[in-house]
């Protein structure tokens, strides 16, 4: 046996409630869209940095939400992207006035929506910039996918570009470490 999953369809909900119960002092469980976000959010005259991506190994990002990392993760079902619905509303919920830098992978689905999400936060007067993280060497010229898809330096954009954003780094300055 790999996992415990009472039902699928609800695999990612009881992951991220497990989370959030586990650690009450430093996130919170937003449910319709469903994100985690920091306890402390949002931080006045902060960069506010959020990633995500398709469930399915676990709600990987939701892990990384805390200080000098994530201020929210959008956890998509398995397999799938996040909404630009969820990522909207979590920049909504974590920004302090300084902007939004999402962190993006190189999929098809996530490039996409955070596209629109980032789209989106600007039309509703929300700063906000990309970064695409694209490094995996592993399917340079795969013929199945969209290309090297940026699971390797994610988890090293995240924690690099968190720390530059709670020393008080600006919009520009992150995105362009």
């Amino acid at each position: 046996m790999k996992k415990l999953i009472n039902k699928p369809e609800d695999f990612v909900r009881e992951s991220l409630e497990g989370m959030a119960a586990a650690h009450s002092d430093l996130i919170k469980l937003n449910y319709d869209p469903a994100f985690v976000y920091r306890a402390d959010a949002p931080i006045q005259g902060k960069v506010a940095i959020i990633s995500g991506g398709g469930s399915g190994h676990e709600p990987m990002h939701a892990g990384f939400v805390g200080r000098g990392m994530l201020d929210a993760a959008c956890p998509g079902e398995v397999f799938t992207s996040p909404t630009p619905d969820q990522m909207l509303e979590a920049a909504k919920l974590v920004d302090g006035g300084s902007g939004i830098l999402y962190i993006v992978k190189n999929y098809s689905g996530d490039v996409m929506n955070f596209e629109m999400a980032t789209e989106l936060a600007r039309s509703e007067g929300i700063r906000s910039l990309n970064i695409l993280i694209d490094d995996d060497v592993a399917v340079k010229d795969s013929l199945y996918t969209q290309g090297r898809r940026g699971v390797g330096t994610t988890i090293l954009a995240e924690k690099i570009c968190g720390a530059a954003a709670e020393a008080g780094y600006d919009l520009p300055q992150i995105a362009n470490y």
